[in-house]
């Protein structure tokens, strides 16, 4: 009886974990594709998809069960990462036409997405389950998107567990080695207001913001640069 019951249980285990498996693997599958065919250049089809929203709604349907521990980390952090910026993109067409995300009251701290088996909102997912749980990675300022043009670009493809850390490393180094993000006026570097907000997040362990900036250029700044921070820019990041 005994052998029985532990078998039941373990072929429970096996079942529960194989659709779980499944679930996200086929949730990351189709988020690639939808990336894919709905971001250009950094920039969202938000017109397109408001005309013809089934991925969307499949995607976020599907997200709403999906379940992932923080002892499974790449997975969890390329699920809410994804998640995130999907649901960024459904705020962006529930409301669409509109002309930046901040056109909306609440668009970050009020609204609220069904996603991960939680009634949750953009900022909590940013600050609560990925900050929050994983403080020492201030790459994750690179890769969510929040729909302004001063967020580092949108990727046309989904994060994935398998490559999630290359991604992360090519978005930041991307990003800190652009002109445009990072800018230099005479003896001073302008930062973008990401710096600003999350300051703490890229001075753990002494460092200074240049410090911080220059782990990712391919020509360093002085470490004795005079650091400013530009206007941020909310206008949307829509496709022409």
């Amino acid at each position: 009886m005994d052998f029985r019951k532990t078998l039941t249980i373990t072929l429970l285990f096996v079942t529960v974990q194989l659709g779980f498996s499944q679930d996200i693997s086929s949730f990351f599958t189709k988020a690639d594709a939808f990336f894919n065919a709905y971001v250009s250049d950094g920039r969202v089809k938000y017109k397109e998809i408001k005309s013809n929203p089934a991925r969307l709604e499949e995607l976020m349907d599907m997200a709403q069960s999906i379940k992932v521990s923080t002892s499974d980390a790449k997975n969890y952090q390329a699920f809410w990462i994804n998640t995130y910026n999907l649901s960024v993109i459904k705020g962006i067409v529930d409301n669409y036409p509109i002309k930046s995300p901040l056109d909306k009251g609440g668009f970050f701290d009020k609204i609220t997405y069904d996603v991960g088996g939680k009634r949750i909102a953009l900022n909590d997912i940013e600050n609560k389950l990925l900050r929050g749980n994983f403080p020492k990675e201030a790459r994750f300022h690179f890769v969510l998107v929040c729909a302004g043009l001063g967020c580092p670009p949108i990727i046309p493809s989904a994060y994935l567990p398998n490559t999630l850390e290359a991604q992360l490393q090519r978005q930041t180094e991307l990003s800190l080695n652009n002109p445009d993000f990072v800018k230099v006026k005479g003896k001073k570097i302008l930062l973008s207001q990401i710096f600003e907000w999350y300051k703490g997040d890229f001075t753990q362990g002494g460092k200074s913001l240049i410090d911080f900036v220059n782990l990712y250029r391919t020509e360093k700044f002085d470490s004795k640069s005079k650091v400013g921070y530009y206007p941020y820019n909310w206008s949307l990041n829509e496709t022409n």
